[in-house]
């Protein structure tokens, strides 16, 4: 059975060890760069922060008008009168910021590696995500803090070479509040 999800947000640590932002309970020896090593490498419980981002009313619109067109997201005057109170950012624009952020932590990870001479982690195909949840409404103004925590693995008996890590994935407010959540898996290269 998978170690239980944190039901805090990761710990942010800046100059001299202090906490920055975001209060968390992930110890620092839990946390580290998963995303930028091989299957064989990752740690079961350890906590990657991807990044923040700040949502802007302007983004929320532009985002929810391409591709959510819900009056709460694309209209301040019709957001009052709805149920939120206000404009809110879509879902998707919430669900989507992550995966920017994670494929981003990819990047540079494969980057350094190059870059120090070592071999680049490779990385597969999802199969998808479960129980994605958005708890609490994004607004403007808003920084989420985004995060993976890795659940389980196992060797892929279909891949040869590959295995597959399950992980849950969260999003912070800079109240403390988690404001998004959900499982996924993917495909990472062996050693």
């Amino acid at each position: 059975m998978p170690p239980p999800a944190p039901t805090s947000p990761p710990r942010a640590r800046g100059a001299a060890g202090r906490q920055d932002g975001f209060d968390a309970l992930v110890p620092p020896s839990r946390a580290g760069n998963q995303v930028g090593r091989s299957f064989d490498g990752i740690e079961l419980g350890a906590t990657d922060t991807l990044g923040e981002h700040r949502f802007t009313a302007d983004e929320i619109v532009r985002f929810a008008t391409a591709f959510d067109p819900q009056p709460f997201h694309v209209d301040e005057r019709a957001a009052k009168e709805s149920p939120f109170g206000g404009l809110i950012a879509s879902g998707w624009h919430t669900a989507g910021t992550w995966m920017r952020h994670l494929v981003r932590a990819r990047d540079a990870a494969v980057e350094a590696a190059r870059r120090e001479g070592r071999t680049p982690p490779r990385f597969g195909p999802s199969p998808g995500f479960t129980d994605m949840r958005w708890l609490k409404p994004v607004r403007p103004g808003d920084t989420i803090r985004y995060a993976t925590t890795a659940t389980g693995k196992r060797l892929s008996a279909s891949r040869p070479g590959w295995g597959l890590v399950s992980n849950h994935n969260t999003g912070w407010n800079q109240h403390g509040e988690k404001v998004f959540e959900f499982s996924g898996s993917g495909f990472v290269g062996l050693d």
